[in-house]
């Protein structure tokens, strides 16, 4: 079950969408799409649980730190051991156990700590079902598509931030949070799982193929001035991205806009984040990704400024629009660059220390926000510093040295930071 497919490798054609390589990306997308349910679904349940249970913000949202914090740390045992086991035999377990935790979600007291270590446990599980666990799985199948396929992939996160957000609201409104918990658990369990089970495989490639596994080793990799600039990126892009999606309806509720219509923002920060995802996937496989990288973090920064200073519902759906924009491609170029950059042989290893990185940047900005917004009433100056630094990874990202467009047959290293 956990086997890869036989494929022959001389009737390869990535651009036809009868290749098999497609259905395994789609499939794949589908299970980051239900994983990103309870990171979705934290936004729409942050105001009733803190007013249920007398809660500050800071309190309730230290939860949502906990689990990007424990998907941080997860992620650098989880890489090694998909790069050496594949994917299901990660991606099946944890995708059971998001499906029981976030049912179980239904039973919480007034206790903090109680909540604080089921999301914590929740984010154990999410990372096995992120796009860690399917990147290098999906790359397998692709060269000169690599870009556009690995869209797909992080694209069932923006679908979910799409459509989790309404979605879950609806249900809380007419059933209660508690109801809705239950019902998203069992729709991860009854829908989630059996697809994935159904169609992720790894490609099975002959040795001597373009296809062929190699690339530069883990500590090669680590010793190299690239990636650490694209931790620093990556960090700096989360503590902002993950700041603003979880407190973006707070935000707008407390100026005066209901909780539907402040939900459909968070949903349209999604669309375009989906958006965002597929058009950078064809970009990057057709022109220098870091530059698009670039232009994605000024276009996100640009967006987070009019979020802090407008006080119209309308042009604060303008400013979600170009921080999901901008946020969601900026999250395809991750997994390419580090396989252009260093080759597919420890590429989930590397994608966990990226994704420390990532949940620990997704910790610190959900916090900030609380504490500003407990500490001034307001998120607003708190949104300016958070423009900033993610201009300010714009700017790293320019610094960043040209890539090989393809992986060359069977290479014995990677040569890190050529030209």
């Amino acid at each position: 079950m956990t086997g890869p497919l036989p494929v022959d490798d001389s009737a390869v054609d990535e651009r036809s969408l009868r290749y098999a390589g497609w259905r395994v990306a789609a499939a794949s997308g589908i299970g980051v799409l239900f994983a990103s349910m309870a990171a979705y679904g934290f936004s729409i349940l942050l105001k009733p649980l803190s007013q249920e249970f007398a809660w500050s913000r800071e309190t309730a949202s230290t939860a949502y730190s906990c689990f990007t914090l424990a998907s941080a740390l997860a992620a650098p045992v989880l890489g090694p051991l998909i790069d050496r086991r594949g994917p299901l035999r990660v991606v099946l377990p944890c995708m059971v156990a998001i499906g029981l935790g976030i049912a179980s979600l239904s039973t919480m007291t007034a206790s903090p700590a109680r909540l604080y270590i089921l999301f914590t446990a929740l984010g154990l599980a999410v990372i096995g079902a992120s796009p860690l666990a399917f990147s290098r799985t999906v790359s397998t199948w692709f060269d000169r598509r690599r870009g556009s396929a690995l869209a797909i992939v992080i694209s069932g996160g923006a679908v979910g931030s799409m459509v989790h957000p309404p979605a879950i609201d609806a249900l809380v409104r007419m059933a209660g949070w508690r109801t809705a918990c239950v019902v998203m658990g069992a729709v991860v369990l009854s829908v989630g799982v059996p697809l994935v089970a159904l169609f992720v495989r790894g490609r099975q490639v002959r040795a001597g193929t373009s296809a062929a596994i190699g690339g530069a080793t883990t500590s090669e990799a680590i010793s190299s001035r690239i990636f650490w600039t694209l931790i620093a990126v990556i960090g700096g892009a989360a503590i902002a991205f993950n700041g603003v999606v979880v407190h973006i309806v707070s935000l707008l509720t407390d100026r005066g806009v209901a909780s539907g219509s402040a939900a459909m923002a968070l949903s349209l920060m999604g669309a375009f984040g989906l958006g965002g995802r597929l058009i950078t996937g064809w970009l990057i496989d057709r022109f220098r990704a870091t530059y698009v990288s670039a232009a994605l973090l000024a276009l996100a920064a640009a967006g987070i400024v009019l979020l802090s200073s407008t006080a119209s519902f309308a042009m604060a759906l303008v400013a979600a629009a170009m921080i999901g924009f901008g946020m969601g491609g900026e999250l395809d170029v991750t997994p390419f660059l580090l396989s252009r950059y260093f080759g597919l042989r420890s590429l989930s290893t590397l994608y966990g220390v990226c994704w420390m990185a990532m949940g620990g940047g997704a910790a610190i900005g959900p916090l900030a926000m609380g504490r500003a917004f407990d500490a001034n009433g307001s998120y607003d100056g708190m949104l300016v510093n958070l423009a900033g630094e993610t201009l300010l990874a714009a700017l790293l990202m320019l610094t960043l040295p040209r890539y090989r467009r393809s992986i060359p047959e069977q290479p014995e290293s990677i040569t890190v930071g050529a030209s």
